[in-house]
């Protein structure tokens, strides 16, 4: 099933999200309709606070970044359950990143070229792993998710106050995008 993805401005994008536990009532079928939205939304990554739930839980299929400058994504689809990155190393490289919760905005960001995390798969199986170049770009952006980040935070105050109607006009709703997206509940002047 398609689930909404939700909208920058809500406050569920940023929240610091909570420690999944085994036993999470139908986790299966979260992991396998994030998959879903995030296809629908021709993404390589989606994090739970997306679909409006704040736990530490995201998906990934690189796949489509796969080419010869980037074999290290070819086939790279992964659970992330209690992500934490336990080191960020290498030097900083920009690439043009951009979000489904921020449709219309891309910018280049920079991140550091390697990662070491651990997380459960969906099988609730320890991992700990170091991913470089694209995939630990993906892995980043979507941890940062989960952190209450987002990759607006990472431009300059300069360029985020270039962006600003953008970005209210998306908290707004005042959005095109052929995905369903939920917005942030607008207060009413009285």
């Amino acid at each position: 099933m398609k689930l909404p993805i939700i909208a920058y401005g809500d406050p569920v994008l940023r929240r610091k999200c909570t420690p999944i536990e085994k036993g999470y009532p139908e986790l299966d079928t979260l992991i396998e309709n994030m998959f879903e939205t995030m296809y629908a939304a021709h993404g390589v990554g989606i994090a739970a606070p997306q679909v409006g739930l704040s736990i530490r839980l995201f998906v990934i299929d690189a796949s489509p970044f796969a080419d010869e400058n980037s074999p290290e994504v070819k086939d790279f689809k992964k659970v992330f359950i209690n992500a934490q990155i336990l080191e960020e190393s290498g030097e900083k490289w920009a690439f043009n990143e951009g979000c489904l919760s921020i449709p219309d905005i891309r910018e280049d960001i920079s991140r550091c070229a390697t990662i070491t995390i651990n997380y459960l798969d969906e099988l609730w199986e320890a991992h700990t792993e170091t991913y470089s170049g694209l995939a630990a770009r993906v892995i980043q952006h979507e941890y940062d998710h989960i952190e209450g980040k987002l990759f607006t935070d990472k431009i300059s105050p300069l360029r985020k106050a270039m962006l600003k109607n953008k970005l209210d006009s998306i908290s707004k709703g005042q959005v095109s995008v052929e995905y369903k997206m939920k917005f942030p509940v607008q207060k009413k002047n009285r």
